[in-house]
């Protein structure tokens, strides 16, 4: 751990082990959850924890104090207490996630800006003649956006290609995404390509299912995938992780999401062999060569104090039972029950079995609602928060050709609603949105004003 002895990267000393179980003898009560999340709007059934997460009073409390910190004497500061800071961030994420050395940890904004470092070096790669025009990076279909965007900026205009893998939904069971997957392996390939990245996300966002990653990060070393990088924005907090056994490259997931912090800051793990790569952060500064922890560590004048209070998120989870374990637990049992008592409203379907979701699920909206695009999908998202009060995404799912679709009493289901459950929520929130959407159903008048002809 050579790095750690760098003074840029926080000093000779720093903490060794950082405990992931609470150390406290009494619990969190639900009146201390609900004063934590006050700022919440009281008007709002806050059911999207997955897009933008939540902060918890007290961190936000942590988080003000670093920046009163560094306001009050701005060099002292940077010279001899924010890289001792980060590092103990970082050494927090080293032990929660199992990495070996906290050299493979970074601090970054999000993982949007993980992705674009990875996608930037496969990009050079291509653009120096390293890879062959044409060689491939393979992704999901469902693969964030952004991602999308970056693999346009950084590789296709570098002559590289893309292949993207259909995921089935609604879905039934890991075998079928595992079988889709070797499909666009076979297809990426083709006529001698090589595949140079493979993107996994670990929990996709829109539809959201709990991807078998380690299993899909096997297949890619038994078929000669030269690096893969696994996008789990949404993964800390929500599921477990331990990078050594899911064997990527790359690992980045949102701290911002499910584990409490405020935005934005994700944590980018890059394997020890992989860090060795020409992986540089976005923004070059004065710490340009240095590696890519201390390159993210400074990347000029800006507010650092989200990366600064993970060990204040942590101290936050270790005040309820069994920690961020017991969390996790108690968000997937809860998020579970509610999609089944909103599927039972409409008679509708959940979009995975239970097993397969994490702390967010898919719910089938009722055909009724007439849902046809995804322009559809948003303007229904919008009259949910500006008529009804309920945040909630909606997802369309158009039919592909030979398709039958899942049906209700009236027809093919071609939209569902992705439900979160964090600590704060209650069932009153799920009731809204249940209402919400009953009423709706109901009024075909109304639906004719959502979807103007």
């Amino acid at each position: 751990m050579e790095e750690a002895k760098d003074p840029r990267n926080g000093g000779d000393s720093s903490p060794t082990q950082v405990s992931k179980k609470p150390r406290i003898s009494g619990y969190i009560t639900e009146q201390e959850i609900h004063e934590e999340f006050s700022h919440h709007n009281p008007n709002v059934a806050r059911i999207n924890n997955g897009s933008f997460g939540s902060c918890p009073g007290s961190v936000l409390a942590a988080q003000k104090n670093w920046q009163l910190q560094f306001l009050q004497q701005p060099d002292d500061f940077y010279f001899n207490t924010l890289r001792k800071g980060i590092l103990h961030s970082r050494t927090v994420i080293k032990n929660l996630i199992n990495a070996d050395e906290v050299d493979e940890i970074s601090l970054v904004d999000n993982a949007t800006t993980a992705a674009a470092i990875v996608l930037q070096q496969i990009g050079r790669a291509f653009a120096e003649g390293k890879f062959a025009k044409n060689d491939t990076v393979l992704m999901l279909h469902c693969a964030y956006e952004a991602v999308k965007k970056s693999i346009q900026a950084y590789v296709t205009r570098a002559g590289g290609s893309v292949i993207e893998v259909q995921l089935p939904f609604p879905v039934n069971s890991n075998e079928e995404i595992i079988a889709e997957f070797k499909r666009g392996l076979v297809k990426g390939k083709a006529n001698g390509k090589k595949i140079r990245l493979a993107i996994i996300d670990h929990i996709t966002a829109l539809p959201c299912v709990v991807v078998p990653v380690k299993e899909l990060v096997k297949i890619c070393r038994e078929e000669g995938v030269e690096q893969v990088f696994v996008d789990a924005a949404h993964a800390i907090g929500s599921v477990d992780i331990n990078v050594k056994e899911i064997g990527a490259d790359f690992y980045v997931s949102n701290l911002h999401k499910w584990f409490f912090c405020p935005p934005s800051v994700a944590f980018l793990y890059c394997k020890k062999a992989s860090s060795e790569l020409d992986v540089h952060h976005l923004v070059v500064s004065h710490e340009y060569g240095n590696g890519l922890p201390i390159e993210s560590a400074w990347v000029g004048t800006r507010d650092y104090s989200s990366q600064l209070v993970v060990p204040a998120a942590l101290e936050f989870v270790n005040r309820f039972e069994d920690g961020i374990q017991g969390i996790m637990k108690r968000n997937h049992e809860e998020v579970v029950k509610m999609g089944r008592m909103l599927a039972e409203s409409w008679r509708t379907n959940l979009g995975s079995p239970p097993e397969m979701c994490a702390g967010m699920i898919m719910v089938g909206l009722p055909s009724r609602l007439r849902v046809s695009s995804e322009d559809d999908a948003l303007r229904l998202r919008s009259h949910l928060r500006e008529c009804h009060g309920v945040e909630v995404p909606i997802h369309f799912q158009g039919l592909r050709d030979g398709e039958e679709g899942v049906k209700d009493k009236d027809g093919v289901i071609t939209a569902y609603a992705r439900i979160s459950h964090q600590i704060y929520n209650k069932f009153e929130d799920y009731c809204r949105f249940r209402d919400a959407v009953n009423h709706l159903a109901e009024s075909r008048q109304i639906c004719r004003t959502i979807y103007p002809v």
